[in-house]
């Protein structure tokens, strides 16, 4: 039977393959004489090509697709690309085009990248990674979802393997995190969502979601399982529910290298964001009140955070959480309401606090944000509630009334979930507002002064805090660590009090690549401060730059593996 002629192995991996850039003596080598035309272009050729290419898509998603396809052929190329152009296609490769790829995955799919774990096979976990033949040392970083709680868009089930690929990609792009030693993992434990178990092409379990013991079961035994055979690893969480991040996050992060960014990530971005506004206002961390609407597993994380560098400032625990109050959509949280969350009981205010807060206006459902507002004053109001609009003319003009400089971050995406627009901010206070947002916002002119919006973007810190505990080898993520993270990315902000009033309270994404490693250094020195360093580098700066992975093309294998 005749047969078609198959691809060199070499131009089957993405990460040998390098397609027109061989040069003639490695086509002759690898047998690839006649497989290629005769041009030998450089790997900046290719890109420009590429990125020619890329620009020719017709939207969004259809670019996402293409992207992905240079990526299953081409990993060093399809890095470059990334990093050459990482503002303009950050938004493509992660949120928010990834969640409409992430939609659509069952019916798009091409070809498997990442590793799938199915509860329904606990028994095929350890080979799933066995299988990869990969030593033991060779693994830096594993980012894994079980996809309950993608973006804003909920539950995809298998389909959120694509968030772990995406997060893989801007770990590299904007960190040098080496491609060849990460891994994307989904746990696939079932899925709620109806459109997918009733889709006869869907590729996931076909069942509604696990959980209790039999879930907490497979996702201990994929820590240890993944622990044991990378033990350097950094263990990434992304996008599991609200409950479940946290409970994993304080079971387990004392006893493996984890990070959830959901939580922590989020956190620090917004820290470093609210340490920027604080040096324009000169009013002490420990001076601050702090309302944040949307008491999720972002709000909360970002309370944390802010708990914390209270308390490093010299408040105790309790004292620096009465510093902070948390609003969900039923309201204030309050110790008398049914159904919180584990995670936010420690947040929630006593009944006898608020008795007089009613009369403001508040039904009996419920303390609304004006009400907490109007009675708290305060200094910073956050916002990740994922509700249009939240931020009311009428809320700003109060808080406002009662502080001279109003710290506003509207931080839910995209858009259309925004709290408030930065430019109807800045308008509503005369200019005087503090303001960064969750989305790429265009900058906004009030009476002569030029504000550049800054992005909240997690990206800022999480490339730069994994490559800060990959250089480090650290044992576990500190807060200290992240502490580290955050002020290392407040202090690439804009100088706003020496001449620059308009300047953004965060660096901007164009920097990625440069902050990141500030980032890293700021990790790596905190790790050794706190002695959970293995490796303690005598030139930190140096170390950061020789473990950056740069998307160029090594030396070719010359046999597979």
């Amino acid at each position: 039977m005749s047969r078609q002629p198959r691809l060199p192995w070499v131009m089957n991996d993405p990460l040998t393959n390098r397609g027109t850039a061989f040069t003639a003596a490695e086509r002759d080598r690898l047998g690839l004489v006649g497989r290629l035309p005769d041009a030998v272009l450089t790997l900046d050729q290719q890109a420009r090509r590429a990125y020619e290419q890329l620009r020719r898509q017709p939207d969004d998603l259809a670019a996402y697709i293409h992207l992905e396809q240079l990526h299953d052929r081409n990993e060093v190329l399809y890095h470059r690309l990334l990093t050459d152009h990482l503002a303009e296609l950050l938004p493509i490769v992660y949120d928010p085009t990834v969640g409409e790829a992430i939609k659509t995955y069952s019916h798009e799919y091409r070809r498997p990248r990442g590793v799938f774990l199915s509860i329904d096979r606990p028994q095929d976990l350890r080979r799933s990674f066995e299988e990869l033949d990969l030593a033991p040392d060779e693994v830096d970083l594993v980012v894994v979802t079980d996809a309950e709680q993608i973006l804003g868009i909920g539950d995809w089930g298998v389909h959120g393997i694509q968030i772990s690929v995406g997060k893989l990609a801007v770990y590299t792009a904007a960190a040098g995190i080496d491609p060849a030693r990460c891994l994307a993992v989904v746990l696939d434990v079932g899925t709620d969502n109806e459109t997918l178990l009733n889709d006869p092409l869907y590729l996931g379990v076909r069942h509604s979601r696990a959980r209790g013991e039999r879930y907490d079961t497979f996702v201990a035994a994929y820590l240890d399982t993944v622990s044991t055979l990378y033990p350097d690893a950094l263990l990434h969480f992304e996008d599991f529910g609200a409950g479940n991040a946290r409970r994993f996050l304080e079971r387990y992060g004392g006893r493996y290298r984890m990070i959830n960014d959901d939580m922590q990530g989020t956190g620090a971005i917004t820290l470093a964001a609210v340490r920027s506004a604080l040096d324009v206002t000169g009013v002490p961390f420990r001076e601050q009140r702090v309302v944040v609407f949307g008491a999720g597993t972002a709000g909360v994380g970002i309370a944390d955070q802010l708990r914390e560098a209270m308390v490093r400032e010299g408040l105790d625990g309790a004292e620096a959480t009465r510093r902070i109050w948390l609003v969900d959509r039923p309201g204030l949280l309050l110790d008398g309401m049914d159904g919180l969350r584990d995670y936010q009981r420690g947040y929630a205010r006593p009944e006898e606090e608020v008795e007089n807060w009613r009369g403001d206006g508040a039904g009996r459902d419920g303390i609304d944000l004006l009400t907490v507002v109007r009675n708290v004053h305060p200094t910073v109001l956050i916002g990740t509630s994922t509700v249009r609009g939240a931020f009311t003319r009428q809320i700003v003009r109060e808080m406002a009334e009662h502080v001279e400089r109003p710290v506003i971050f509207p931080l839910s995406n995209p858009t259309e979930k925004i709290e408030a627009m930065p430019a109807d901010l800045l308008r509503w206070t005369g200019g005087k507002a503090l303001t960064t947002a969750g989305i790429p916002v265009d900058p906004v002119e009030i009476d002569g002064v030029r504000h550049v919006i800054g992005q909240a973007n997690n990206a800022l810190v999480y490339p730069g805090l994994g490559l800060g505990v990959v250089v480090s080898r650290a044992e576990r993520l500190t807060p200290g660590m992240l502490l580290a993270a955050a002020d290392a990315v407040a202090g690439q902000a804009g100088d706003r009090t020496g001449g620059g009033p308009g300047a953004p309270l965060l660096p901007q994404v164009e920097n990625l690549r440069a902050s990141s490693a500030a980032v890293a250094v700021a990790v790596v020195r905190a790790a050794v401060g706190e002695g959970v360093a293995r490796v303690a580098p005598d030139d930190v700066v140096q170390a950061v730059q020789d473990a950056m992975w740069q998307p160029e093309y090594g030396p070719t294998p010359s046999s597979p593996g």
